[in-house]
């Protein structure tokens, strides 16, 4: 079962929007879940995107069918994830940033984020983009796998920057994810900024806080 035609909710925040932000939301949300953060990220004539995830069973939650960007299971080594979902959610992005093209915003205009799962969708499509983009926006990311993921990124992909953030007190996604994650892309010669919070799988007001100032430092360069 899955649903993958639901337009994302989309809120512009001045006339003539001049950059995009395309925000993909977790396992089990759908695309209002952000949509409140909106007014305190501070940014001018941006239009959000937070498209939602198709419904399909999930291994990890016994087979319940809720919104997920990929099947995740859990394996001997940790995480598993579906490989052809994943890429199915990587195109979807693709088309996303080529449909904010077509309405006038330039690619090195557009950011991409995402929470838990859709941060590890962003940082694959953004890695792996052949465009330029304004950055990639990374929060609480199970990413499994971070040398397959430098191996889908071009070069040419390497010169965005990443926030990357993750909590001290997450017991879905343990720090050491995150960690081993921030020395891979470092290694890599990729710009990262690096946050960490005293929290669990969430979003806290302080991070909000930094994420503002990053996008405004983004989109003012």
């Amino acid at each position: 079962m899955t649903e993958t035609d639901t337009p994302p909710v989309e809120v512009e925040t001045g006339p003539s929007p001049t950059a995009s932000i395309i925000w993909l939301h977790g396992l089990g949300a759908d695309g209002h879940d952000f949509e409140p953060l909106v007014p305190e990220l501070g940014s001018s004539s941006v239009r959000f995107v937070f498209p939602h995830a198709p419904y399909r069973p999930v291994s990890i939650n016994n087979g319940y069918v809720m919104r997920a960007w990929y099947d995740l299971g859990m394996g001997p080594a940790g995480y598993t994830q579906n490989s052809d979902h994943l890429r199915e959610a990587i195109e979807a992005v693709t088309k996303l940033v080529q449909r904010e093209q077509d309405r006038g915003i330039p690619s090195h205009r557009i950011l991409l984020a995402g929470f838990s799962q859709g941060g590890v969708v962003v940082l694959h499509a953004g890695l792996g983009s052949d465009k330029p983009l304004a950055g990639i926006l990374v929060l609480s990311a199970p990413v499994v796998d971070p040398e397959g993921l430098l191996a889908r990124g071009s070069m040419a992909g390497r010169r965005w920057p990443v926030f990357l953030a993750y909590g001290t007190e997450d017991g879905m996604v343990p720090l050491s994810i995150g960690q081993n994650l921030r020395d891979r892309l470092v290694q890599a010669g990729i710009p990262v900024d690096w946050h960490t919070y005293p929290m669990g799988h969430s979003v806290s007001r302080e991070e909000i806080g930094d994420i503002r100032d990053w996008i405004g430092r983004i989109f003012a360069s």
